[in-house]
């Protein structure tokens, strides 16, 4: 039986993936910290039913903990770590910086630290469209350059990518770095727009819309993230040397068994169309209130997955309509509203 080691299983991406990989006939083990940047009811609740699979278990600890990390690791001897545990967030890291430096940066060394003396056969983490910035090529593919980041978090990712492809170079460990494009769905996180929407119109209350609306966004469903995580735990890179040639428009490091890979929807949705999404889910209408763009913020987000199709055969595929209504019954159902 495989075995994943899942960082951040409490949260909103790392629970659907262990209940992914728990129906796919996986042990897995989470690790998660339970931090209160939100409603530490909801992550409980998550863990509340993996727990109920006789082959998850779980942890309750800091990545910055690099002991208890490492003993957790030690103790599961995993075949895979998935590293999914981070301070997220684009407006909070220019609240509280320092958070994202301790759990993305210290944080994620310690996991790459674990991960080389597990020997793990493949290590994959979580970085974020974010680190794209201010580029205004679209859509992002992973080769182009991207040395702009906006805000304080997607600074911590793009050095999370820096750091992986050393350890990679200098210790063999394949890594697998993907590139998240604003993933949604149900048992999201309450400080995303879909979640914050969906309460507020459901309760009568206005809604901030930035940029006066003109922003848009390659939204991905949660359960089509999952599926590509899953698939690439298959497809570990190979190092300089192994014979295996690139894909067309790869990332592969030339130097080490390190890849970058987007995962999107490979579709730019505008704001306004995804509130309207909103709207037809809920039966009721938004009182929106324009504002001014955020700081640390950008306008726009695509994704080229052609890299991840080429790897997997696979591509993201669930429209917003589809999205933002199994989200709303989800929420309906949970809050009993």
């Amino acid at each position: 039986m495989r075995h994943a080691f899942v960082t951040g299983s409490a949260g909103f991406i790392g629970f659907h993936l262990c209940r992914h990989l728990l129906a796919e006939g996986w042990q897995v083990t989470g690790y998660d910290g339970m931090t209160d940047y939100y409603d530490v009811t909801l992550k409980r609740d998550r863990h509340g039913l993996l727990n109920a699979h006789d082959r998850f278990t779980a942890h309750e600890a800091r990545l910055e903990d690099a002991a208890q990390l490492g003993a957790a690791v030690e103790a599961a001897a995993p075949d895979v770590i998935v590293h999914l545990a981070a301070q997220a967030g684009v407006r909070y890291s220019i609240e509280n910086p320092r958070s994202y430096l301790d759990s993305n940066v210290v944080g994620s060394f310690n996991v790459m630290e674990a991960a080389r003396v597990a020997g793990v056969a493949h290590l994959l983490m979580a970085s974020t469209s974010s680190v794209y910035g201010a580029n205004e090529k679209m859509p992002y593919a992973e080769t182009d350059k991207a040395d702009s980041q906006m805000s304080f978090y997607a600074a911590t990712k793009k050095a999370n990518e820096a750091m992986a492809h050393s350890w990679a170079h200098i210790h063999g460990v394949p890594i697998t770095l993907f590139r998240f494009f604003t993933v949604y769905g149900p048992w999201g996180r309450p400080d995303m727009a879909l979640f914050k929407f969906t309460r507020a119109i459901l309760q009568g209350d206005p809604i901030d819309v930035y940029n006066h609306g003109e922003m848009w966004r390659d939204f991905t469903y949660v359960a089509d993230l999952v599926r590509a995580i899953a698939l690439l735990i298959d497809c570990p890179p190979p190092g300089p040397g192994a014979g295996a040639a690139p894909v067309g428009g790869d990332s592969l490091s030339p130097v080490a068994p390190c890849r970058i890979v987007n995962i999107g929807n490979s579709t730019k949705v505008k704001l306004t169309d995804f509130i309207d999404a909103i709207e037809a889910a809920t039966g009721r209408t938004a009182q929106r209130t324009l504002m001014d763009m955020q700081p640390g913020d950008v306008p726009a987000t695509w994704a080229d997955a052609t890299l991840l199709k080429a790897l997997t055969g696979y591509a993201p595929e669930t429209s917003v309509a589809d999205g933002v209504g199994a989200f709303v019954a989800w929420y309906r159902e949970y809050y009993r509203d």
